[in-house]
């Protein structure tokens, strides 16, 4: 019997074991059958997912667009049957107007002929020559008479109508691409606590108006720079590493929540999520080892507890309460319902979190209510090959569902698609250095709403900002 057991993936104990065959891992029993549970809750989820999109699908009305070509087609259609109407009227006024002249011109002439022989035989003065000259003429007369002038139809290569087509356009994910030299666009003056400097920034959030928030985070301070300021504005902390309610201690990021004009911050050392509102300040969330930090259309906050190794969520106005822990939460490790130091975090549309496991040196990808994570990037090993990361930090995913990670041990910006083996880097191919097209530690990211990188580039204590190629 102990030569049939082997290593169970779920408790790490010797045991009798079961292959599960579609992910090629072995479960005891007892794991197995909770292994199973998870599929069928997923297979369950899918399910209601594919009901809503059913009752969406049948609801579905037709395509105001589409409505709006057929409008264009018809009016088309109408245009230009009066043209060729128009056409076709004109062409025959003139084949009635050529063969009328014809006629009349045959005319003129057999009455002129009859005018002379009216004319030679009441005078009764003719010769041969006269009569020769009759009967010429009304020879030409009868050829001419019975050989009208040939008439014919002429197409012009060239359409008088405009001629249509449909063409239909498919949305193709669309691959970005940046400039490689960076422009510094805050803390252009090396490492310090000026207003012109910063010192070790983390994370770092865009608004509307591309005005740069920064979590300034050994200098404990929130920092807004303006576009294309010269020094920044301290707006939260900068009284020094205190745990008083108007200062901050190692801060790690910042969100700006546009719908109540304030911002949200991980203040980290003081293990406190806060809310900074016109200088007025309220602790959301006592005793957490906070550090990155998400907000979704709905209003929920999402924290990464990078101490608990877990991601929580609170809804708006109930941070009294412990929150819901949706990534994570079993301790520390590397199984896939494991992290070892969370940073920070992104939430897309459809409330999937993606987490920078930053000691498992991988990202992963909580779906909504899932027991456990998928890696979407890294996991095989902290070394600067392209399916690796080296302990990960900021990550912002695109419309397309492209991921962005900043690589910080490998001081680059790497893009993964989604089940691909392998990323692709997008900045900071150069290795590390404080050149315009080199990173030193890169922290967080952000992108403005012209699709411009911005990119924390901690070590050289500045934010670098990445044009987009167009």
């Amino acid at each position: 019997m102990t030569n049939n057991k082997t290593h169970c993936f779920t408790c790490n104990k010797d045991k009798i074991t079961y292959l599960c065959e579609g992910c090629l891992k072995n479960f005891c029993l007892m794991d197995l059958t909770k292994h199973r549970q998870i599929l069928n809750e997923e297979l369950h989820r899918i399910i209601t997912d594919y009901n809503q999109f059913k009752q969406t699908f049948n609801e579905q009305k037709p395509n105001p667009h589409d409505l709006f070509l057929i409008d264009q087609i018809n009016q088309w259609k109408i245009d230009s049957i009066e043209k060729i109407q128009q056409k076709a009227k004109d062409c025959i006024e003139i084949v009635i107007k050529s063969s009328q002249t014809f006629f009349n011109d045959i005319k003129m002439k057999f009455n002129d002929l009859n005018k002379q022989l009216k004319q030679i035989h009441n005078e009764n003065e003719f010769n041969e020559i006269n009569l020769n000259y009759l009967r010429n003429q009304l020879i030409k007369i009868r050829e001419e008479l019975n050989n009208p002038p040939k008439t014919s139809i002429q197409q012009d290569s060239h359409p008088f109508i405009n001629e249509i087509s449909i063409i239909s356009l498919k949305k193709k994910p669309k691959f970005n691409k940046w400039k490689q030299n960076g422009i510094t666009v805050a803390g252009r003056n090396r490492q310090g606590q000026e207003l012109n400097q910063l010192n070790r920034p983390h994370g770092i959030s865009i608004d509307k108006k591309k005005n740069i928030f920064i979590a300034d985070w050994l200098n404990h301070r929130i920092v807004e720079w303006k576009q294309n300021a010269e020094e920044g504005q301290i707006i939260a902390g900068g009284n020094k590493q205190e745990n008083r309610i108007n200062h901050l201690n190692s801060p790690t990021d910042v969100i700006v929540d546009q719908q109540n004009h304030s911002i949200i911050i991980a203040d980290s050392g003081n293990r406190r999520v806060i809310q900074w509102m016109n200088q007025k300040q309220q602790i959301l969330i006592h005793n957490i080892h906070c550090h990155g930090l998400a907000m979704d259309k709905h209003g929920f906050l999402y924290v990464s507890d990078s101490e608990k190794n877990e991601v929580r969520r609170w809804k708006m106005g109930e941070y009294n309460s412990e929150g819901i822990v949706v990534a994570g939460g079993n301790g520390r490790g590397n199984q896939l319902n494991q992290f070892n130091s969370p940073t920070f975090i992104f939430v897309d549309e459809h409330q999937s979190v993606y987490v920078s496991d930053q000691h498992n040196h991988r990202v992963m990808k909580w779906r909504k209510d899932a027991k456990e994570g998928r890696i979407v990037a890294g996991g095989n090993g902290y070394r600067r090959n392209l399916n690796q990361l080296s302990r990960p930090q900021g990550v912002i995913v695109d419309h397309f569902g492209h991921i962005y990670v900043a690589d910080g041990g490998n001081h680059r910006v790497m893009r993964w698609c989604e089940g691909k083996e392998e990323g692709e880097v997008v900045v900071g191919e150069n290795g590390l250095g404080n050149r315009s097209n080199q990173l030193y530690l890169p922290c967080g990211l952000s992108f403005d709403d012209d699709g411009n990188l911005y990119v924390a580039d901690s070590g050289n204590y500045r934010i670098q900002k990445f044009q987009i190629i167009l």
